[in-house]
């Protein structure tokens, strides 16, 4: 077919006898030939159309699904359920730690692709069911602020968390401010998006903390955002990320442009 395609736009002279040039002439087309002719073009336009597209140059971002994610309880009275994964490649320093609001769980950051996309870049992460959520049962610690601290000490000390980045969502604050306050010192950098619980600290209490911090929230928080902001800016060492059309969970609503500033802070840290 090629050949009745093609092969009508050239008459090629016989055999190519010793000492003579092929003589090559145009001819005309007749009109079988034109339709054949067109009909191959639509054809191979069609091929060429429903042949897939290069994949997304973002789709990084949603991680790797072929990403182990282990599962267990920590020891002890207060057991803490956590998912976990492991760099897939070159161990970086730091070590991020997931915490969440109060409508979710460890199980979110597996949705949203978060651990995996860690585990690519390099990162060990843990993402903790807070108690009572999730797979944690409740705890009598939680209940006050002192306690809280010493859950989640507790629980980085019994997964052998190193070089911490603690990352604290709304109601997860209550855990991570107080933790903050004591043991500062333990954290290699802290990510707090609109915590809750910042109006129990003083100006000089957050003054205090020089752990390098990423303040983000989204731009559609009218509420705890503002609220929390106006305090996490007395942290001395901090810079502020707002995600443009993102509400209070800005994570959910922005995931990409949650991810993209997540990595450049910790790869900054690193």
């Amino acid at each position: 077919m090629v050949a009745g395609l093609f092969g009508c736009w050239f008459r090629v002279g016989g055999a190519r006898p010793a000492g003579r040039v092929i003589s090559v002439r145009p001819t005309s087309m007749s009109r079988p030939q034109t339709a054949l002719l067109g009909l191959g073009l639509l054809l191979m336009l069609l091929l060429y159309m429903g042949l897939p597209g290069p994949p997304e140059q973002t789709s990084w971002l949603w991680g790797d699904p072929n990403v182990t994610i282990l599962a267990g309880l920590t020891p002890g009275n207060s057991p803490i359920f956590y998912r976990e994964v492991l760099p897939l490649h070159r161990a970086r320093r730091a070590e991020v730690v997931l915490l969440h609001g109060k409508a979710f769980n460890s199980h979110t950051w597996e949705q949203l692709g978060t651990l995996q996309l860690l585990a690519q870049r390099g990162y060990r992460a843990v993402a903790l069911d807070l108690p009572g959520f999730g797979n944690s049962a409740p705890s009598k610690e939680a209940s006050t602020e002192a306690g809280r601290a010493q859950l989640l000490e507790r629980a980085l000390r019994d997964l052998e968390v190193q070089n911490a980045v603690l990352v604290s969502p709304s109601l997860s604050g209550r855990y991570a401010l107080p933790f903050l306050m004591r043991d500062h010192r333990q954290l290699h950098g802290f990510v707090p998006i609109a915590p809750a619980s910042t109006q129990n600290y003083t100006q000089e209490q957050f003054w205090a903390v020089k752990t390098p911090t990423l303040i983000l929230y989204g731009e559609l928080d009218r509420i705890l955002a503002r609220e929390s902001l106006r305090q996490l800016r007395h942290l001395p060492n901090h810079s502020v990320v707002k995600l443009h059309d993102a509400g209070h969970a800005c994570y959910l609503h922005k995931p990409k442009d949650f991810h993209l500033v997540l990595l450049a802070f910790l790869d900054h840290l690193t």
